[in-house]
């Protein structure tokens, strides 16, 4: 009771997604400001330039899609809650998964059912668990039709590999379950050359949507906008008509000035895919120090490949930080940020157990305190070099050192 009332349990203080720690780029400020005169609202799901756009948008990425298999909506939850209100049935999802999944599901009065994620990576259920838990959910009475995952992974910033991402879809098409495939981080890929991204909409072309919240790569946060890409089939053409109804009747529209400047970034003009490769590398640089730093403290940690944050898993210094009175996530996500100055979210908001000192340490902050300073790492051949990331990755390395046997 005492957790709850201190504001730590609901979901209104849950962590937020991880920032860019970057300005804003000027062109998109501007398309933003030049749309501001607006006074008509965009329909619900988006008026056509903007579905146009992000139709371009998959295509560039080998996955054909029409304006008319878009739907828009002010971010990814409101999107996600509207898309999983008009298909119905209960979800499985990997865990640990995103912190605001969970809340979507029951929010609408359904079921959230986790699956354990394989060890070498975030983001899909391990396929084998997914079956047997699919199985044993329908045998007790439940209705399971609704996989959601991720190809690039918040909380652990991993990228399934292709192998292990097909077998999952093969189980889901096996199993009767439709397919959410989060697309958020995918452009957020540190060395794309490295690292192959799959498509489940590729692998199951009737049978899985594509969500999409440009945060992740393309707006701010503080501009809330997501598309959503569903099948062009029968069973696709209604599940979009079902969503955009819902949208229309919770009001969730993207704010006019904001729909101008999606659909710029989703055309990915020159500067707008320069400043996304930058800084995807630079978060990966970084992303890749901490990483180091964890396992040089003696925390485990999986490899990031994408996105601005790594989760690491404190367990192996249990004994130090029970000096500090830590003995679960909750207190390790409180005791850990107080210390570093920033936020600092527990494994048990992603779905994980309490009892597992995990936690999420983002990027962004690392970036320096300045705007000057954070668009010059942007530039440096070395950015781990400059005075402000050291100083901060420095720090990291000293708490953690404090907690030694």
């Amino acid at each position: 009771m005492q957790r709850t009332a201190e504001g730590r349990g609901p979901v209104r203080f849950g962590p937020p997604a991880p920032e860019p720690g970057l300005p804003v780029l000027p062109g998109l400020t501007e398309a933003l400001a030049t749309a501001a005169s607006r006074s008509d609202p965009e329909p619900p799901g988006g008026a056509l330039p903007l579905l146009e756009a992000a139709a371009r948008h998959w295509q560039r990425r080998g996955l054909p899609t029409a304006a008319d298999e878009v739907a828009a909506g002010p971010g990814a939850p409101a999107l996600l809650l509207a898309l999983l209100g008009a298909h119905g049935g209960d979800v499985l999802l990997p865990r640990p998964c995103p912190a605001w999944w969970t809340p979507q599901i029951r929010l609408l009065g359904r079921r959230a059912y986790h699956v354990q994620t394989p060890a070498e990576c975030g983001g899909v259920p391990d396929p084998y668990a997914l079956l047997e838990t699919v199985r044993r959910v329908r045998a007790e009475g439940g209705d399971p039709r609704v996989l959601l995952l991720s190809v690039a992974d918040d909380p652990t910033a991993t990228v399934p590999p292709p192998e292990l991402l097909r077998e999952a879809c093969e189980a889901a098409a096996s199993a009767g379950l439709f397919v959410v495939s989060d697309e958020t981080w995918r452009d957020t890929v540190h060395v794309p050359y490295r690292t192959l991204v799959l498509n489940p909409a590729e692998m199951l072309p009737g049978g899985a949507a594509v969500l999409l919240d440009l945060s992740g790569a393309l707006l701010p946060a503080g501009w809330p906008a997501a598309v959503a890409r569903l099948p062009g089939t029968p069973h696709g053409t209604r599940l979009r008509a079902q969503t955009l109804d819902v949208l229309a009747a919770t009001g969730a529209l993207v704010a006019g000035p904001v729909a101008a400047a999606a659909a710029l970034a989703l055309d990915e003009p020159a500067a707008v895919a320069d400043r996304a490769r930058r800084a995807a590398a630079l978060h990966g640089a970084v992303a890749g120090a901490v990483h180091r730093t964890l396992l040089a403290a003696g925390a485990f940690a999986r490899p990031p490949q994408a996105g601005r944050h790594v989760y690491a898993d404190l367990d192996p210094l249990r004994a130090g930080l029970a000096r500090h009175g830590i003995r679960d996530a909750m207190e390790l996500e409180d005791w850990l940020g107080a210390r570093l100055g920033t936020p600092t979210p527990g494994g048990q908001r992603f779905a994980d157990d309490l009892g597992s000192l995990r936690v999420r340490l983002s990027t962004g902050p690392l970036l320096g305190a300045t705007p000057g300073e954070r668009l010059a790492a942007l530039t440096v051949r070395d950015p781990l070099a400059l005075p402000s990331i050291r100083a901060s990755l420095d720090h990291l390395g000293t708490v953690l050192a404090g907690l030694a046997p």
